[in-house]
């Protein structure tokens, strides 16, 4: 599906959706959610050496706009892209600057 065949309720969602990736470290976070990983806030915070309460502002954002999704286990919850074909935008991303 071409762009000119998208309405504009999906141009719109797309929108907000490149809006809330376009941070440093919701990239980060995107990043490290590939290939179908699933991490916790904590195990998030430690690799990107950030707060753990600026990472769950970050989810949030992300989960809100549709990039992420989360599944509770016990006491965790886990945070997994909710379509792996975003984990491109980051790839093309990395190709573009370098």
């Amino acid at each position: 599906m071409g762009i000119k065949e998208l309405k504009a309720e999906q141009l719109e969602h797309s929108a907000n959706m490149l809006k809330a990736i376009a941070h440093p470290m919701r990239i980060a976070i995107i990043g490290l959610l590939e290939e179908g990983k699933m991490l916790t806030v904590t195990e998030i915070h430690e690799k990107l050496d950030i707060e753990q309460s600026t990472t769950s502002h970050h989810l949030g954002i992300l989960k809100d706009k549709g990039i992420l999704m989360s599944k509770r286990e016990g006491k965790n919850t886990f945070y997994y892209l909710k379509h792996e074909s975003l984990s491109s935008i980051i790839n093309c991303v990395k190709k573009c600057t370098i």
